[in-house]
């Protein structure tokens, strides 16, 4: 067999074609001063990498160098390599001679799959729902001959609850413990910052997510045992002294390859047929491995490299450096600053947080889509570029002008007081528009609305919001104060 080259985001048994291939393994220092990560996410892409090496041992070739190209130098025989998964890295070993770039893997639906259901007769669009109805029958998961089990495909409806009065009644989470090769890493990151090499974001911390696969099926199971039963009804909520409530934090594991996406879907399946988890919070689970995960990755591919460049609503606010430096104590709103807390001090929220609190502010304020999608790609540990540039540039920004998604995803204060307990203990309050008081989400949501009309009337769903801009007595003080107060910190 030839040598297989895996990057620091193909990591598991998965990626080989058999358990004694042998590997090569690249650490190029090169890749982290391209930008300036959170330093959670270089410890914990190291980590992984070292650690899997370790592993190996003499299966593997593992080298470090500044570059890739440099490394690669060294290398003296035929290679094969999984596609890469952004369009730079498959640019660049699509050029490599000796190396054969064979089809991606660590996605539950292969290319082929995905080009047969997006050419199929009579679509009009492509619908996330509709991809994972696909999926789910084409996987056979959570089907009963040609229905679904429970006999609905989608429990949305049950699981977009609030959040429970006396908070979730979730265990917490299971957390690596950190060994020799951590401490290697730290020090290594702190050397090299130090001597000005490179420069990260965020707070250094004890490692939180797997960077191994013993770690990742631990973490696996532990979700499935203990969280996986009270995911679904409160997956969209948002409390200030729980933020992982009952989610998996399997997606740092899953998107460094350290665990294959079928076998949490699986292990998530087998807990509802043994009776251990209800069928809605197994399906929410599904619904984000099967569903939201492998669609992103598609439409990464299918829309095309130009798609980052994506700006219908027309947004040209550069990110302001309270925001890009996780500046939580600059910023008075409550949930703004618990946000920019969490990202800063641990390089992780959950989705809602991600979409409802920090997207929704940059998609008001008017931040550069690109920009916002290079700031999430940096700063989360789970963040890379095909997950990054659909789900911001798309979803969170509507830059797309509704190709991913039929609206955009904007939101007043009203909404993050239905859906968490922040607003009881900020300085403004949801319901005010003007004033001391006001809102900054509230007031920036009306802003937004007023700022795009032209771009959003041909849009059906947001033809109420139209109608009610009109009727706001007050709507040009509205915008006026919120053009004052632009990008400086709520």
């Amino acid at each position: 067999m030839a040598r297989r080259w895996t990057f620091a985001d193909q990591l598991g048994e998965h990626f080989l074609d058999a358990a004694d291939q042998p590997v090569l393994l690249i650490e190029s220092r090169a890749v982290l001063r391209r930008r300036r990560f959170h330093r959670q996410k270089a410890h914990l892409v190291l980590s992984a990498l070292r650690h899997r090496a370790a592993e190996l041992d003499g299966q593997a070739v593992f080298l470090r160098a500044d570059t890739y190209g440099e490394a690669l130098a060294r290398v003296r025989e035929p290679l094969t390599v999984c596609r890469p998964t952004s369009y730079a890295a498959a640019e660049f070993v699509a050029r490599l001679p000796d190396v054969t770039v064979l089809e991606p893997r660590g996605f539950t639906t292969t290319q082929e799959d995905f080009a047969a259901w997006a050419s199929g007769r009579g679509r009009r669009r492509l619908l996330m729902e509709d991809f994972y109805r696909d999926a789910r029958r084409r996987l056979d998961v959570l089907m009963d001959g040609d229905d679904p089990v429970g006999g609905r495909w989608n429990f949305d409806p049950e699981n977009r609850q609030p959040p429970p009065p006396g908070g979730l009644d979730a265990p917490r989470p299971w957390r690596p413990v950190e060994d020799e090769i951590d401490e290697e890493v730290r020090d290594d990151l702190s050397r090299w910052e130090r001597d000005g090499e490179m420069a990260f974001v965020g707070r250094d911390g004890p490692r939180a997510f797997p960077a191994t696969r013993a770690e990742a099926l631990a973490a696996l199971d532990d979700f499935v045992t203990h969280r996986l039963p009270c995911f679904g009804p409160h997956q969209d909520a948002m409390l200030a002294d729980d933020p992982v409530m009952a989610h998996s934090l399997l997606s740092a594991a899953l998107n460094l390859g350290l665990l294959d996406p079928m076998e949490c879907v699986r292990a998530a399946e087998a807990a509802h047929h043994a009776g251990k988890a209800p069928l809605a919070s197994v399906e929410g689970y599904v619904r984000q491995v099967i569903g939201w995960r492998d669609y992103m990755w598609h439409l990464y591919w299918h829309l095309g490299p130009s798609y980052r460049d994506s700006n219908h609503l027309a947004a040209d606010v550069p990110p302001p450096e309270w925001f890009g430096e996780l500046d939580a104590g600059a910023v008075r709103a409550r949930c703004l600053s618990w946000a920019l807390e969490q990202v800063r001090d641990h390089g992780f929220t959950h989705h809602i947080v991600r979409l409802m609190v920090l997207g929704n502010y940059a998609l008001q304020r008017g931040f550069r889509p690109r920009d916002m999608a290079d700031w999430f790609h940096r700063c989360f540990v789970d963040g890379y570029d095909w997950v990054m540039i659909p789900n911001v540039v798309g979803m969170s920004q509507h830059a797309d002008g509704g190709t991913l998604a039929t609206k955009p995803y904007a939101a007043g204060g009203a909404y993050i007081n239905r859906m968490s307990d922040f607003c009881g203990g900020c300085s403004y309050r949801p319901a005010e528009r003007t004033g001391a008081e006001a809102c900054p989400f509230t007031a920036g949501y009306w802003w937004f609305v007023a700022r795009n009309e032209d771009r959003l009337k041909g849009n059906p769903r947001m033809a109420m919001q139209l109608k009610s801009l009109h009727r706001l007595p007050d709507i040009d003080e509205v915008c006026a104060r919120e053009r004052d107060r632009g990008s400086t910190p709520p």
